[in-house]
């Protein structure tokens, strides 16, 4: 469909849910608290359905009114798989009305799709659909849409940055969006634990592919530990070695379950890897989850990376 198309049927309908991913980032929930910012500005019922809501991003819920109402539409943001819907999944698993995305390799199943890959991050779409239904962007909003795009652009350092990133950033920063707020918290601020792990983290680096590879990994106590704002932010880790060309991180959930993320120098399709195991994501950067152990994981990961390196 066309963003005036998905416009349209936004403004013919009211009392919405938005659903964000499980462990979100700024981009999810710069969507979610952006669209619903947007959506009340329009006298409409709006939430913001979430399984955590880290610290640093409570500043995005600013403007946002509490709402009491029945929910009619559901609308998916930043979510390119049901599974990633988290404790969320089961009560929404095939009730999603509309995916707004920006994933290549989306997999909800909804009513409606709006997926627009050459997007550096959902919350550009957002700002042009906003646009597309006639609201102001205020700076709450603007403070929404900078988040999400300054954080999956890495502060606009990742290849996914476009010249239509720059355009839509610019007319925020003509808004007024506390961009230096923003960067701080974002990109500069650490607590004294994600110190304290990091050192942890560095310990369990692994090298391989003639170091063109470098894995680490955070077990179910050091997540328990810090808790999961301060390994936010992790996987940027191994990419940033000289000579890396992939960056993989492991994060051991209860259960056995680990949860991958894969970052990319160069020409290695994240994505492709990830699909592998049954995840996927965008081209630099990707995500799976393995069962098994710590060490079966790393095995497979290993001799995955000896064939795409």
């Amino acid at each position: 469909m066309k963003i005036n198309e998905i416009a349209q049927i936004l403004k013919e309908k009211n009392n919405f849910e938005i659903l964000t991913h499980n462990y979100p980032d700024g981009d999810c929930l710069g969507c979610g608290y952006g669209l619903c910012l947007g959506l009340q500005q329009l006298g409409k019922n709006a939430r913001v359905v979430t399984t955590a809501l880290p610290k640093n991003f409570q500043f995005l819920t600013k403007g946002v009114k509490e709402q009491v109402f029945q929910p009619e539409y559901v609308i998916s943001t930043d979510v390119a798989d049901e599974k990633l819907l988290g404790c969320n999944q089961e009560k929404y698993q095939g009730k999603i009305h509309m995916c707004i995305d920006h994933h290549k390799e989306n997999r909800v199943d909804a009513v409606v799709k709006y997926v627009d890959s050459t997007a550096a991050a959902a919350c550009e779409i957002i700002y042009r659909l906003l646009l597309e239904m006639g609201v102001t962007i205020t700076k709450e909003i603007a403070n929404c849409l900078y988040t999400g795009i300054s954080t999956d652009t890495g502060c606009f350092r990742y290849t996914n940055t476009t010249a239509d990133t720059m355009r839509i950033v610019a007319a925020l920063f003509e808004i007024g969006c506390d961009r230096d707020y923003i960067n701080k918290v974002m990109f500069e601020t650490k607590s004294k634990m994600r110190i304290e792990i990091e050192k942890e983290i560095y310990e369990t680096m692994i090298f391989c592919c003639d170091d063109k590879c470098a894995m680490i990994y955070t077990t179910v106590e050091m997540a328990q530990r810090a808790g999961d704002d301060d390994l936010e932010g992790i996987a940027s880790i191994p990419r940033q070695i000289e000579g890396v060309r992939m960056g993989i991180t492991i994060r051991e959930k209860p259960d056995g379950v680990y949860k991958v993320s894969v970052r990319t120098n160069g020409d290695i399709d994240a994505c492709k890897f990830c699909k592998q195991f049954g995840g996927g994501g965008h081209v630099a950067a990707s995500g799976c989850t393995i069962q098994g152990t710590l060490e079966s994981v790393i095995e497979k990961l290993k001799k995955a990376a000896e064939e795409i390196l």
